[in-house]
């Protein structure tokens, strides 16, 4: 088949390269001249696993090209995706002018009938309005589909190589055939291809993500109850996954859930109740803990630095920056002291630091007067991008302990695992630190000489 996807950011990226990859001839549109550059001389402005080697392959063999040509992009194709952003407004909305400029061009470009693919994450009814749109401004007949992405970051050409299923939103059996047709190649292992509403196609999306990151809040709201009686997060984590009705997945304390999606959609649905007078009591808890689990570890910091100048996570959320250099000034307990955070993405396996927990570590600690050294295996870039010169950049983990007088683990990548702690005592002033994950063994630590703190465990 012959694609365009519109659109060149994580979702669009992906999505065009796996099509072309089983076979069909994909074009990736953008209107940003330097990604297309580099995207065109083989350098990608993602860290996803694979991407980059499916990228060059299918350049190779001509089954992928990138343009900021839409009017040609479209032309050249028959299914039309948008996989624009989506970001959020002040109110948690989802801004679809993106979305709603894409549909425009593309009506404007139209030359013959067209399936028009909704990728972007966007509100319920949103393929009405972008069927409006275009018939508003073309004579040429064209179908309006809805089929979300379900991509983890850190695995997402697995995820669409080997879906879980595919939802696709339409209402003409001729266009879902097509469909079909389409994602044949990724569903042969018995994956359904699951045909609903439009409507249906993009309410799933938030659904699903809403609950993933329900699952998380309340793991980390019976982590901090344990913390306060005495119980073990771990051990209740490990009992409970053993119950075939909840499972193991999404159940590992932390520091809060991040990235570009589940904060966006979350609030997105958020939203979305309040405009139908039907408030989502409990999605916004979810979202609300979340907010809070983010300042947990700058309160366990303070405690064991100045039991006295302590406060609860729930007033440092309330504080802003300004705020808390005020309530602190001179009399921060951590002022002048130094700090290294290993791990600076949301999660691992991704350089994307949106909505990222250490974000909120970094500027809090800064705001107190310390001094911070961090790496990260992917984000040092990004990283960059968000604090300059504020904070120093390590080669490598090690050298992010050079003296040191904390260290704070705050995603959990593979090579923080099992690092050498004989070394990491040595070059830290204090062996003390706050794993923000629970990556080590309490007992392993307080017999190595480390003070240890962790999410959840006494």
């Amino acid at each position: 088949m012959k694609i365009c996807v519109i659109g060149t950011g994580y979702v669009g990226l992906v999505a065009g390269t796996c099509f072309a990859e089983t076979g069909n001839d994909v074009i990736c549109m953008d209107v940003d001249e330097k990604k297309i550059a580099q995207l065109q001389k083989g350098k990608i402005p993602i860290f996803e696993p694979g991407l980059q080697e499916l990228i060059r392959r299918n350049e190779q063999e001509e089954r992928l090209r990138f343009t900021t040509d839409l009017p040609w992009a479209v032309k050249n194709s028959l299914i039309v995706a948008i996989a624009v952003g989506t970001p959020s407004g002040e109110d948690g909305s989802s801004d679809l002018s993106y979305v709603m400029e894409a549909a425009r061009a593309i009506a404007k470009a139209m030359d013959d009938y067209k399936i028009i693919v909704t990728k972007s994450t966007v509100p319920v009814g949103t393929a009405d309005q972008i069927s409006q749109e275009i018939s508003s401004l073309t004579a040429f007949q064209f179908d309006v589909v809805a089929n979300p992405e379900f991509l983890k970051a850190g695995a997402a050409v697995e995820d669409f190589m080997k879906p879980d299923r595919v939802v696709i939103g339409v209402s003409e059996p001729r266009v879902a055939a097509i469909m079909k047709d389409l994602y044949a190649p990724f569903t042969r292992t018995g994956a359904p291809i699951l045909v609903m509403d439009t409507r249906s196609a993009e309410m799933t999306k938030y659904a699903a993500n809403a609950m993933l990151a329900s699952r998380i809040s309340f793991m980390n709201e019976i982590a901090n109850l344990c913390e306060h009686t005495g119980a073990d997060v771990d051990k209740v984590r490990h009992a409970i996954a053993r119950d075939r009705r909840i499972g193991a997945s999404f159940l590992f304390p932390g520091l809060g859930y991040g990235g570009s999606c589940f904060p966006k959609d979350v609030k997105a649905l958020i939203h979305m109740g309040r405009e139908k007078n039907y408030p989502l009591t409990l999605i916004q808890a979810v979202d609300e803990v979340n907010e809070l689990q983010k300042h947990i570890i700058i309160n366990k910091i303070l405690r064991f630095y100045s039991p006295e100048a302590a406060t609860s996570h729930q007033q440092l959320h309330s504080l802003s920056l300004s705020d808390i250099e005020k309530q602190y000034g001179a009399n921060s307990p951590v002022k002048g002291k130094t700090f290294a955070i290993w791990g600076l993405a949301f999660k691992p396996q991704t350089d994307d630091m949106r909505e990222a927990p250490s974000r909120v570590v970094i500027e809090q600690l800064l705001a107190l007067g310390a001094r911070i050294q961090v790496y990260d295996p992917e984000a040092m870039r990004e990283a960059r991008k968000i604090f300059g010169k504020k904070i120093r950049y390590a080669k490598n983990n090690y050298e992010a302990l050079r003296d040191a007088d904390a260290l704070i683990l705050v995603t959990e990548w593979n090579e923080f695992r099992n690092p050498d702690f004989k070394k990491m005592k040595g070059l830290l002033k204090d062996p003390v630190i706050f794993d923000g994950r629970n990556q080590y063994s309490r007992r392993e630590m307080q017999e190595l000489g480390f003070v240890y703190f962790a999410v959840g465990r006494p």
